[in-house]
């Protein structure tokens, strides 16, 4: 090892402005940056430095010179992919720079001494929102964000894309001196002089991302305080460092007992076990060297079964401070490797390591910079980047290469799947200031195809997180003409909002306008944390939300907490047996089933027994007189389930509106107060005692409808009515008697009267169908109009839980039902207090799961409030058989989703489940967690679209999905999900089908392997085509994309410039 210190390596200035704060090396290791209290940021070449000592080295030393900050500069950093420099002040403002590909157009300042720029370094962005001195920034190992720390307490979250604040963070108590990114990619840690190190989870922001998009982004995970309860406040700065491997943070300013120390930080469960001492001041900075090192050569050392080497990996670590000191570790040694003392005359305030690990720069206030050069062998046989990407791995890191293009169709096919992405960036901050997109959107509203979609071909486009796309449509003149006049009427209103004036204390103001309402602004991104939905602070208009819901609209309220449900389980216990009072016999079945014999048990009405031995029947053995059936009917037994049966009302009243169905119950205020209603569908229940003086001869029930106050018709049950249901199409009652009763809406009588084994306690209808569910907890479905079912009737047992509650004496509680609907289509929905949501599969008979609360604490795409999702256009907007279909099933996961979201915030659930969640992601076999979750639950939410029926939803997260994988870069998923999209019949010459032939398959769509043309209401060609277009800029998985690009024609356009596109 040895220095380097040229004389020209120095900041100029009088007293303090030569005092050297900061410096950083470029990515490509050509270009040192150091910062000073002179005001100037300064490129050096490291090439010069190096060459210091050779007096026939002619190129320049200096590249360049900035001063664009007022006051002294504490930081300065290097973006990760070398295209941004940045810096931070006591001037409250940290500056971003770029580098200009043109030589600078100037020479050197007038009246200075500066050497002239080689390089033309240009001011980027100026980032104003610290309130006090900017002590120290990093960026993102991706260069997604860029965060500042400062005197302030705060810790500021810009865009590494757009710089736009994403978020404040102000969990420190005191300054804030030190940051330190995780090269996982997956945390960031603060240090501050509160005596805390402070690490916080992200994940990394896409390009279009807003501060709304990254509201419950960069969450603190973990507040550090052991090893600096007594650390002196001293400290210019506290900068730490994080290991190339992952495994490890140095903290500086540490202390261990009365010593000063350098703490090392375990990732994971972040314990500090280890210290560095050694020094005899506090530490102030450390840094570990980049790159992993070996002992011995790669080709000297252990190698596997296979020739691979197989090195033993240290990590190397240096660290200084106010002891004038710089010591050197590796972690298989339990002194440093060097110490140097007095390398200054005043503290060592930054250090920085070259990208190839051999060399370190040193900077300190006494205005000295100097270069540590280290031998071959000193430090260790330094290893491949390939290492240091095979440690990340298994943290999860997906830093991926750009790889190579497949060709000049791959070079288009990324062009075009950029394309999309590039207009919304730039689009986006004129979408927030409301102004008028090429489009024509204003503010929020969107014409037929959002500005956010790429055509190709005039096919269907391309539709981001955010955006709804819509089958493209001729428009005839008198359309354009109307939606000219509409897009004029918008802007007229948007300027009257800019140009509102409001009287305040006497005086004229201009209203702001809130351009963050502007629905453009709002995306999907992934969101790891669970929120509240909107609609929840609204009371009962949570049943309403944005969008279109193809749900039975309830009219008998369930009671607070739910529909309160019994069961007596499937799961059967141990029998109790005399003298058995230690649980011999249950030890030891349990003993002998875990070494894998399987006991041998009689099902007994007291419980499980042991089988006894019984000597073998001989001779004739009688017969039954009759065979019990294998599948006893619910309605010959006891029931398992039981549900809480309404009370009988003397009034129950149904209304039906001019406009819309709202129900409205007997004590509503509009029937109060004589506010007339189109139909009201009424059912007196008699009150008095019987007329013969014997209970049983009660008199009967009266149904009257009257159509503004005028009576339509009546009829007269013999038995009391709890519960009535019914709309345009039919009206419906159930009596205490478990008959169900049906009229037309002359007063016909639609069938005879349906007999229950239990009563009714909840009736729902939706167009023509009718669901009853029964005290038992049987579902039966109807079609009053074919006069049929869609499938036997279906008991609720399984999704109460029955499975996993044991069969008691007593009936224990199970969750309640909040909700019980129909779908359009005769789909029964339920949702639980649990938080659980089902639907019932009429081709499948069986229940399945579409939301739960594993999805919202584990997933990073739960959102309750999700705009791609909630802004579904509404069937009104379209026409003729795409109306019916878009609106069949809309709405029903995002329900099911908000009800999940809503009962957990309610129970509590939801602290401790994100409790289990955290302590899972730090633990070794899990690092992979929330990305599995996260593609588990897409793939749930597809399943559950494509099950329903639900066209716009499995649009939105069909590309939801291929986005997500593309990121991960899962080749075999991805492979998968184009060839389910293609399906067998793709080569036809009838692939976008006629409509007549889209009535006639849409009910055969609803599975991947369907044998036409269509999956869920959409053609597979457009599918296909914008998924192939959102996975073509990943070149990664060029190789599987091209060729469908190909056979799609996505390309065709350009096919004569194919040449050009490849220099």
């Amino acid at each position: 090892m040895h220095y380097i210190r040229p004389v020209w390596l120095t900041h100029g200035g009088e007293k303090k402005d030569f005092e050297v704060y900061s410096c950083h090396v470029s990515p490509d290791g050509t270009r040192l940056v150091t910062a000073a209290g002179d005001g100037h940021v300064r490129v050096w070449s490291t090439d010069a430095i190096y060459n210091a000592a050779n007096p026939n080295y002619a190129k320049p030393k200096q590249l360049a010179s900035m001063s664009y900050h007022s006051g002294t500069i504490h930081t300065v950093r290097f973006s990760s992919s070398g295209r941004f420099l940045a810096s931070g002040a006591d001037d409250k403002i940290v500056c971003v720079y770029s580098l200009d590909p043109n030589p600078p157009s100037h020479s050197a300042t007038f009246g200075t001494n500066e050497a002239p720029p080689v390089e033309s370094w240009r001011i980027f962005r100026r980032l104003i929102g610290h309130d006090n001195d900017v002590q120290d920034l990093g960026w993102s190992y991706d260069s997604s964000i860029l965060v500042s720390v400062g005197l302030d307490s705060k810790v500021v979250v810009w865009s590494g894309h757009t710089f736009e604040k994403l978020k404040t963070i102000a969990s420190h108590q005191s300054h804030v001196k030190g940051l330190t990114f995780d090269p996982a990619n997956k945390y960031f840690a603060t240090a501050s002089d509160d005596r805390t190190v402070k690490i916080f989870r992200f994940t990394p922001p896409g390009p279009n991302s807003s501060a709304y998009d990254q509201m419950n982004n960069f969450v603190l995970e973990k507040t550090i305080n052991a090893p600096f309860a007594s650390s002196p406040l001293t400290t210019y700065f506290r900068r730490c460092s994080w290991s190339p491997d992952g495994n490890h943070i140095a903290a500086a300013n540490a202390v261990n007992g009365p010593v000063s120390s350098v703490a090392i930080i375990n990732r994971g469960t972040w314990e500090s076990d280890i210290h560095l001492i050694g020094h005899e001041g506090p530490v102030e900075v450390c840094a570990f060297s980049p790159r992993l090192f070996a002992k011995q050569p790669l080709d000297k050392g252990p190698k596997d079964h296979k020739g691979t080497p197989t090195p033993h990996l240290v990590t190397v670590i240096a660290c200084a401070g106010q002891d004038k000191a710089l010591s050197i570790w590796i972690t298989s040694n339990p002194r440093p490797l060097v110490i140097t003392q007095d390398l200054a005359v005043k503290p060592i305030s930054d250090l920085a390591w070259s990208p190839d690990g051999k060399n370190l720069f040193v900077t300190s206030l006494d205005g000295s910079i100097l270069a540590l050069m280290f031998e071959e062998s000193e430090l260790g046989y330094g290893v491949g980047l390939e290492e240091n990407e095979r440690s990340l791995a298994k943290f999860g890191a997906g830093r991926r290469g750009a790889g190579m293009v497949e060709g000049p169709g791959g070079l288009l096919l990324e062009e075009q799947s950029k394309a999309g992405e590039l207009r919304g960036v730039e689009g986006r901050m004129g979408a927030l200031m409301g102004d008028a997109r090429p489009d024509g959107s204003v503010n929020g509203t969107s014409p037929a195809i959002p500005s956010s979609v790429v055509q190709v071909n005039g096919n269907t486009p391309e539709i981001r997180n955010g955006d709804i796309g819509v089958r493209p449509a001729e428009v005839s003149s008198g359309n354009q003409l109307k939606q000219k006049t509409q897009e004029d009427q918008n802007m007229a209103r948007l300027e009257k909002l800019k140009s509102r004036v409001t009287i305040k204390d006497g005086k004229k103001r201009i209203a702001p306008l809130l351009i963050s309402s502007s629905g453009t602004a709002e995306s999907s991104l992934p969101r790891p944390q669970l929120l509240a939905s909107k609609s929840n602070v609204q009371g009962a208009a949570n049943d309403t939300p944005q969008t279109i819901l193809d749900l039975s609209k309830p009219f008998d309220g369930l009671p607070r907490g739910g529909l309160t449900a019994l069961l007596l389980g499937n799961r059967r216990k141990l029998a109790l047996i005399d003298g058995d009072e230690n649980d011999r016999i249950e030890k030891r079945i349990a003993s002998s089933s875990r070494d894998g014999a399987v006991p041998i048990l009689d099902n007994t009405e007291n419980g499980l027994v042991s089988a006894q031995a019984c000597a073998p029947l001989t001779g004739q053995v009688p017969t039954p007189d009759f065979i019990r059936p294998a599948v006893v009917n619910p309605t010959l037994v006891v029931s398992q389930v039981r549900l809480a049966v309404p009370k009988i009302r003397s009034q129950v009243i149904r209304t039906l509106g001019g406009n819309n169905s709202t129900p409205v119950g007997a004590s509503d205020p509009d029937i109060s107060n004589g506010t007339q209603v189109e139909i009201v569908f009424e059912a007196r229940n008699p009150t008095g005692v019987s007329s013969t003086g014997r209970p049983q001869d009660r008199e009967p029930a009266r149904i009257a409808v009257t159509r503004k106050g005028q009576p339509l018709w009546q009829d007269f049950l013999p038995k009391s009515v709890l519960l009535v249901a019914g709309g345009r199409e039919f009206w419906a009652a159930a009596c205490e008697d478990a008959s169900i009763y049906a009229w037309t809406p002359a007063g016909r009588r639609m069938i005879s009267a349906l007999v229950l084994e239990s009563q009714p306690v909840i009736l729902e209808s939706k167009g023509w169908w009718l669901l009853c569910i029964t005290a038992v907890g049987m579902c039966f479905v109807w079609n009053m109009k074919t006069v049929s079912s869609p499938h036997p009737p279906v008991s609720l047992a399984p999704v109460l839980d029955i499975a996993i509650h044991s069969l008691q004496g007593h009936p224990t509680t199970a969750p309640a039902i909040t909700s019980a609907r129909l779908n359009s289509e005769g789909r029964i929905v339920v949702s639980l207090t649990n938080g659980d949501g089902y639907a019932y599969s009429p081709t499948m008979f069986v229940w399945q799961r579409l939301s739960e609360v594993w999805w919202a604490v584990g997933s990073q795409y739960w959102n309750t409030t999700d705009s791609s999702v909630g802004d579904l256009r509404s069937s009104s907007a379209r026409k003729g058989e795409d109306a019916v279909m878009a609106s069949v099933s809309a709405g029903i996961i995002p329900f099911l989703e908000r009800s999940t979201t809503n009962e957990t915030l309610v129970r509590g659930r939801a602290y401790f489940l994100q409790r289990l969640v955290k302590q899972l992601l730090s633990r070794e076999g899990f690092e992979g967690f929330e990305s599995g979750v996260s593609i588990a639950h897409l793939e749930n939410r597809l399943a559950a679209a494509m099950m329903l029926g639900a066209k716009d939803e499995f649009q939105v997260y069909l590309y939801m999905y291929a986005r997500r994988l593309g990121a991960e870069g899962l080749k075999t998923k991805v492979e998968e999900l184009l060839r389910g999209l293609l399906g067998g019949d793709y080569g036809d010459s009838d692939l976008v089908s006629t409509s007549e032939d889209f009535e006639a398959k849409i009910s055969e769509d609803r599975h991947w392997d369907n044998p036409t043309s269509f999956l869920c209401g959409w053609s597979r060609s457009e599918l296909l085509k914008s998924v192939v277009l959102i996975l073509g800029k990943h070149r990664d998985l060029q190789r599987i994309t091209v060729p469908y690009a190909k056979v799609l024609g996505v390309m065709d356009y350009r096919g004569s410039n194919d040449d050009a596109m490849v220099s």
